[in-house]
């Protein structure tokens, strides 16, 4: 019984598994704070974009000539 109460507790497997553990959680928490983190950008940018289209003046074949220019 002593043999086995001495090679339980100098048994390392466990550790090295909780060790994984840890090194894990803390990429998947790095991760979600890096999406959460450029998540808020990208929504700016997606608004600014949509009014940028949907303020601009499209012109038809015929109404090329019409089409103001910037000098």
């Amino acid at each position: 019984m002593n043999t086995f109460i001495k090679n339980f507790l100098n048994d390392e497997d466990g550790a090295v598994t909780v060790d994984w553990v840890v090194l894990t959680a803390a990429v998947v928490g790095l991760g979600i704070a890096g999406v959460t983190a450029v998540s808020n950008g990208i929504d700016d940018l997606a608004t600014d974009i949509g009014t940028s289209l949907t303020s601009g003046t499209v012109a038809a074949t015929g109404e090329l000539s019409q089409v103001p220019t910037e000098e």
